[in-house]
């Protein structure tokens, strides 16, 4: 990874910690599986791990660490990587499509931080079924924030593009 690189992770990291901590008061409502999927599409899924894993150990430095934060990793690190294999292999794809990936991305999330109860109670199903007000919360959210976030960050993430595109035909 390049510095240009590192910086822009670093700003969505910041970015997506201070989201979270900003819509703590919303249950489920965050901005960062959002900036973690647009991560992903636009610089790669080894960018949005590292994005996921930054902003999981920073935001929960703030809120606070427990045996959720390992199942928090392993959920936005599987939808960070996703996201940025389907960036990378359908290149261009429509606002739309990555909100309804981002709504997919929502359950997903909450499908494998139910696994925690499962892990620690062995009760699955319960505690799934009565998280899914909360998973939907987390789906709608998502597909908000990538509709308002998703054009301005491609809008700044084009000059890393450019960039990136100007120094590999210069070597």
């Amino acid at each position: 990874m390049n510095t240009y690189k590192l910086t822009l992770l670093a700003l969505l990291a910041a970015l997506a910690v201070v989201g979270r901590s900003f819509f703590a008061f919303l249950p489920n409502v965050q901005p960062v599986t959002a900036l973690i999927i647009i991560c992903g599409f636009l610089l790669g899924p080894m960018a949005a791990l590292t994005l996921a894993l930054l902003t999981t150990f920073l935001s929960n430095m703030l809120l606070g660490m427990g045996i959720w934060t390992i199942w928090q990793v392993v959920s936005w690190a599987m939808i960070g990587v996703m996201s940025g294999w389907l960036g990378k292999y359908f290149g261009q794809i429509p606002i739309y499509a990555i909100a309804l990936f981002a709504v997919f991305s929502g359950y997903l999330y909450g499908f494998i931080i139910s696994l925690t109860t499962y892990s620690i109670a062995g009760k699955f199903w319960p505690y799934y079924l009565a998280g899914l007000p909360f998973d939907t919360y987390h789906a709608i959210g998502n597909a908000v924030f990538i509709i308002l976030l998703y054009p301005i960050v491609s809008h700044f993430f084009k000059k890393y593009a450019n960039n990136r595109f100007n120094l590999q035909n210069a070597n």
